[in-house]
């Protein structure tokens, strides 16, 4: 394949479609938690706002400068983080990285969108960027719930 040919496949119109429309982009007015994370290689951000009722996410938002790999990846998690169990966001976050790093399988559901970033394995230099959103959302459950 071209270098344009694989540049193509990583940005897929579902990647695109999910950047363009990232929810719950409002920060939180009083979070149990907040936790920013930067990709020190592209610059790309994300601060997170979470918080906990029972050991679940009751509440999310997040402010996300990242590539539209890393925006996408927001976007899939902020749709599904509320409701969720520390052991699933971390999961999440596991089986991404392995997914990215060692070909691993699909994350479990409810973060199996993921699975649309798995082109960006051979691109290393994009993975702290996919990895922004749930890297700051287990930390900020960590000290929230």
């Amino acid at each position: 394949m071209t270098a344009n040919t694989d540049m193509i496949k990583l940005y897929s119109s579902r990647i695109l479609a999910l950047a363009a429309d990232i929810p719950r982009l409002q920060r939180l007015e009083s979070p149990g938690a907040t936790v920013r994370r930067r990709a020190p290689l592209c610059g790309s951000t994300v601060t997170v706002d979470l918080t906990c009722e029972g050991g679940k996410v009751a509440d999310y938002g997040q402010d996300v400068k990242a590539c539209a790999l890393g925006q996408a990846a927001a976007s899939v998690v902020g749709a599904h983080i509320v409701g969720c169990t520390g052991d699933q966001v971390r999961a999440g976050r596991d089986a991404l990285k392995l997914m990215l790093t060692e070909d691993g399988p699909t994350p479990p559901a409810p973060f199996d969108g993921l699975e649309v970033l798995r082109p960006a394995q051979d691109y290393k230099n994009r993975h702290a960027s996919i990895m922004l959103a749930l890297d700051a959302a287990v930390e900020a459950m960590d000290a929230a719930c």
